[in-house]
């Protein structure tokens, strides 16, 4: 049997009178690539932020990591990982700065954090760059980098926000051998993309429109039910069917590379 590491029932999130997240419910399970899919202004980012403890739900039942969402957020934030299309990482520090510096935030150990340092370092090939500024890297390496201070502490769940907009078709097939990997050690990753062709590498997909999920299965079965040749098009249909397309984000950006 499946072990639920994200559960979510009825999650309802207003601003005022606009309702963000309208009564979503879905499960994801330990190891899964979960991937959450939707137009801009959908609600995924305001889903994202509660699942992280860094807002609060309207209403609804959720537990992350094990953790209730209304009374144990510090804890979830000790469990999770996330990774911004900002790659969250500081330009005006070094690799080896910004390494220490996540490491520290969340309790390891000088004696663990250096360990674990010379093996990341060395996994990357990284090795002489490591007092070089982040905001002279190449975007690629920027992004290997920020996945890997994501899930240095080895959390339960890595949260993605559009990791790989802006870079190659080739360094982006190299970043989802790093996700699998982390999928296939435990970690769970939660994972939004404006790229089609990456949903394809999801165990499972969402997809939201106006704040509510209009379908979640594996994009094999999702093709299948829309008789659609690839998740690009599976996405359009449902874009095209809903009665109220998403507010408040403009035009979605679909790439199918």
């Amino acid at each position: 049997m499946k072990e639920e590491i994200i559960r979510v029932k009825n999650l309802v999130k207003k601003f005022g009178s606009f309702t963000a997240n309208d009564n979503l419910t879905f499960d994801v399970y330990k190891g899964e690539v979960f991937g959450f899919l939707g137009a801009n202004g959908a609600g995924k980012t305001t889903a994202i932020r509660i699942l992280s403890g860094l807002s609060s739900p309207t209403s609804g039942k959720l537990n992350v990591a094990g953790f209730d969402v209304y009374t144990e957020t510090e804890k979830i934030k000790k469990n999770i990982g996330y990774m911004s299309q900002k790659f969250s990482l500081y330009e005006d520090l070094t690799v080896a700065e910004n390494i220490r510096f996540y490491a520290g935030i969340y309790g390891i150990s000088p004696k663990r954090r250096k360990e674990k340092m010379g093996e990341l370092l060395k996994k990357l090939e990284m090795e002489k760059a490591k007092n070089k500024l982040i905001a002279g890297l190449p975007l690629g390496w920027k992004q290997k980098l920020a996945f890997s201070v994501a899930v240095f502490h080895e959390p339960k769940i890595v949260f993605l926000d559009e990791p790989t907009g802006g870079v190659d078709p080739v360094t982006r097939r190299k970043f989802w051998d790093m996700i699998y990997e982390a999928a296939n050690d435990g970690i769970t990753v939660f994972v939004t993309t404006h790229y089609m062709d990456e949903a394809e590498y999801c165990d499972r997909v969402s997809i939201m429109d106006a704040g509510k999920i209009e379908a979640l299965d594996t994009p094999a079965k999702l093709k299948e039910k829309y008789n659609a040749k690839d998740m690009d098009e599976v996405f359009l249909r449902i874009a095209r069917a809903s009665p109220n397309p998403s507010e408040g984000g403009g035009q979605e950006t679909i790439t199918n590379e």
